[in-house]
């Protein structure tokens, strides 16, 4: 067994947050992009059994592709607020400008 590796905690470090394992945890702490990655897992693990009924399987389908679209959506808008509020450094300006 492989040892855990131990180090001090830096002042004001937390642990990172554990990322909700059911649809429940995802809807009552977790965010949206959560819930929704959750509901998509819960949909896949449908579509993989045998036993689906056949007339489940197109609705199913087509609420896991629109899932997948509102999760990229999601995704796509924080990569792009990351990118805006990354950028913060300081102009060079001046007050004669004004």
């Amino acid at each position: 067994m492989a040892k855990r590796k131990l180090r001090a905690v830096r002042p004001g470090e937390r642990a990172p947050k554990k990322a909700p394992t059911t649809i429940l945890e995802a809807a009552e702490s977790g965010s949206r992009l959560d819930e929704l990655i959750m509901m998509r897992r819960r949909i896949a693990r449908v579509l993989d059994r045998d036993d689906t009924p056949p007339r489940d399987i197109a609705a199913l389908s087509r609420r896991q592709i629109e899932i997948s679209k509102e999760i990229e959506a999601l995704q796509r808008q924080a990569d792009e607020e990351a990118t805006h509020d990354a950028d913060t450094s300081d102009e060079e300006w001046s007050a004669e400008a004004i």
